[in-house]
C-alpha cells in the first residue's frame, strides 16, 4: 500500500491598509520564492493570485493597519483561522504613516477630500493588529527585510524563534564599514534608536536614518532628542522626524508628544 502524501504547511498573506510593498517584498524573492512553493502551499495570497482556498492556515502573515469597523472584524476571523499570525511592516506593527490621522480630526479630513463624506466608513486611528488579536511574531520595516521574511516563514514552518536581531542601525553601519554621519558630519539620524534589519542604507550614502524599522529594543530617548537638537534641529523638526513611518509605535510617540509638552 503507498503511503498518503506528507500534507505540505498552508501559507496565507492578508492585506488592510497598506501600500502592498511588503506583499511585493515576498513576491520580489523569486528564486526562493519557487523554492517556498515547492515547500508550502500557497492557500491565499491575492497579490499574486486570485485563488483562494479556506482556512484552516498554519501559517498568516499580515501586511497593513486597522481602519476600519470591517478590518476588526475580519482580523479576528483571521486570527481563528490561523495556527500561527505573524505581522510584516510597519503598518501592520505600528499603525503605518497613516497613523498620523490619531493626532487630527478624521472628520474634518474627511469634509476636505470628499464630496459626500458621509459614504466613507472609517475609524478615527490607524492601529496595529497586535491592537485587536494576539500575534506571534511581528517583522517590522517599511517595508521589510526580504532576507528577514524568509527567515521568519522558513523558521515558523520549522517550529523554531526566528533568528531575528534585536539591536540598532548603528551596529549595521559598524558591520558595514559606513563612518558615522553624525559624527563626521552632524547629520540629525535615527539609527541609534531604531531597529536593524535594512542594512543601514541611508547612512551607507550620507544620509541619516529615517527610522523606516521603528524603535530598536531599547531605546534612550531623554539622551538621543538633545543630540538632534545638537545637528540643528528644533522642536518641530524632532517631532516630524519621529512621525513617519512608525509614527505610533510606543516609544516613538510618547517622545513626539513630550517634546510637543516642552
Amino acid at each position: 500500500m503507498n503511503a498518503e502524501p506528507l500534507r505540505r504547511p498552508r501559507l496565507a498573506v492578508w492585506k488592510f491598509a497598506s501600500c502592498d510593498g511588503c506583499q511585493l517584498t515576498l513576491l520580489d524573492c523569486e528564486d526562493e520564492l519557487l523554492g517556498l512553493a515547492e515547500q508550502v502551499e500557497i492557500a491565499h495570497f491575492l497579490e499574486a493570485s486570485s485563488a483562494s482556498a479556506p482556512g484552516p492556515y498554519d501559517l498568516s502573515l499580515v501586511e497593513g493597519s486597522v481602519t476600519t469597523a470591517q478590518d476588526v472584524e475580519r482580523i479576528h476571523h483571521i486570527r481563528a483561522v490561523s495556527r500561527r499570525l505573524v505581522t510584516i511592516g510597519a503598518c501592520a506593527t505600528a499603525g503605518g504613516v497613516q497613523a498620523l490621522r490619531n493626532y487630527a480630526d478624521v472628520a474634518e479630513f474627511r469634509a476636505a477630500v470628499y464630496a459626500r463624506p458621509d459614504y466613507v466608513a472609517t475609524l478615527a486611528t490607524s492601529t496595529p493588529i497586535s491592537a485587536h488579536v494576539p500575534v506571534d511574531f511581528e517583522l517590522r520595516g517599511c517595508p521589510v527585510d526580504r532576507r528577514q521574511l524568509l527567515e521568519v516563514i522558513t523558521a515558523h514552518l520549522a517550529g523554531r524563534r526566528p533568528a531575528v536581531p534585536a539591536h540598532s542601525v548603528c551596529f549595521e553601519c559598524k558591520q558595514r564599514g559606513t563612518v558615522c554621519v553624525t559624527v563626521a558630519h552632524g547629520t540629525p539620524c535615527l539609527g541609534p534608536v531604531t531597529h536593524a534589519g535594512c542594512g543601514a542604507i541611508c547612512p551607507t550614502f550620507g544620509r541619516g536614518c529615517y527610522g523606516c524599522f521603528g524603535p530598536s529594543d531599547s531605546t534612550n530617548f531623554p539622551a538621543f532628542v538633545p543630540l538632534l537638537r545638537r545637528d540643528g534641529m528644533d522642536t518641530l523638526d524632532v517631532v516630524r522626524v519621529l512621525r513617519t513611518f512608525n509614527t505610533a509605535a510606543p516609544e516613538f510617540d510618547a517622545a513626539s508628544r513630550k517634546e510637543l509638552e516642552r
